[in-house]
């Protein structure tokens, strides 16, 4: 077995952390204050397609995100602040854009809404969820820019890849190839804009070969940040259609606990998580039902990790990660 890594660098946790990438950086937590910049999708406004991809909400996945416009940005995030009720925030967070497809749009007005949160002194940075398709020239000049008038923030951007495989793609609507995603992280490498990518953990006909597939390709892109989401059956979307017809094969508890050590296992240990489960709006979710307590899947993975003696990387074996894509 190779050695353990530095667990005081991962303030404990078995894997790195978007927490601990923020305590190392910023010696604080910082909270994601989820904003619905008012934006929409070319999967859903018929560019590519009217009913977006097939398990994605009518909310576009930001039910719990607060309004944010051009009036009084202060306030809207401050409100979504209050949203996190009783957590300790500290005194800083990031101003996650994360409803629809935020980077579809003019880009004087991309522009007016990301620098109205990268303007306030508490937000130290912005994440913006997008679809690779969606990130041209335009919006890489802008983003490029903005790098530079804002030096003390940071601008992240977080892409939907979902799966490497071309079958299930093709299933859940996704709307794009491969190829089209390593254009969309080449063009954010040169300009030196980090990486998130989502993928998810659960999908219709993907057994735990195709998941660690997709893990290792990660690998080789090496992103700044991955989000591991389990697959979350949702009322309104094409995946609860099919569902409700013929009823196709939810994790257990235990099940999904298998599958996302394994993933932590096989991560590179540089890349850092940045989420383990995902939240299904309660009103909405059809399945699976125990997901809904989010403090037991964290808890359950923690000691099951603790136990094994096991963490992320483990299984990891690098072979020099890729420049290009």
């Amino acid at each position: 077995m190779k050695s353990a890594p530095d667990f005081t660098v991962w303030h404990g946790k078995p894997y790195y952390s978007l927490d601990a990438w923020c305590k190392n950086t910023y010696g604080e937590k910082l909270y994601k204050i989820a904003l619905n910049a008012g934006f929409s999708c070319p999967n859903r406004d018929g560019t590519l397609g009217t009913g977006g991809c097939i398990f994605c909400s009518q909310g576009g996945s930001g039910e719990f995100a607060v309004s944010f416009g051009d009036s009084d940005p202060a306030a809207q995030l401050k409100k979504g602040i209050r949203l996190l009720h009783a957590k300790k925030t500290g005194n800083r967070v990031i101003a996650y854009f994360q409803a629809y497809t935020n980077t579809y749009g003019p880009t004087d007005r991309l522009r007016t809404v990301y620098e109205a949160a990268l303007k306030e002194p508490f937000v130290c940075g912005i994440s913006i969820a997008t679809r690779p398709d969606c990130v041209g020239d335009e919006v890489c000049m802008l983003l490029a820019a903005l790098k530079k008038e804002y030096p003390d923030k940071f601008i992240w951007i977080e892409l939907g890849l979902q799966t490497i495989h071309e079958k299930t793609a093709l299933f859940i609507r996704r709307g794009y190839e491969l190829p089209c995603f390593e254009d969309a992280c080449r063009r954010l490498r040169a300009i030196d804009i980090p990486v998130i990518v989502h993928i998810i953990l659960g999908l219709p006909g993907e057994e735990t070969k195709e998941i660690l597939a997709t893990i290792s390709y990660l690998n080789q892109i090496s992103p700044f940040g991955v989000k591991l989401q389990l697959m979350h059956v949702l009322a309104g979307t094409g995946l609860a259609v099919i569902y409700e017809k013929e009823p196709f094969h939810i994790y257990s508890p235990e099940e999904y606990l298998e599958v996302l050590i394994a993933c932590i296992e096989h991560l590179s240990p540089r890349i850092t998580i940045h989420r383990v489960t995902g939240d299904g709006p309660g009103k909405l979710l059809l399945a699976p039902d125990w997901s809904r307590n989010k403090r037991f899947v964290l808890n359950s993975l923690h000691r099951q990790m603790k136990e094994r003696q096991t963490y992320q990387g483990r299984s990891f074996h690098d072979s020099g990660s890729a420049d290009t894509v």
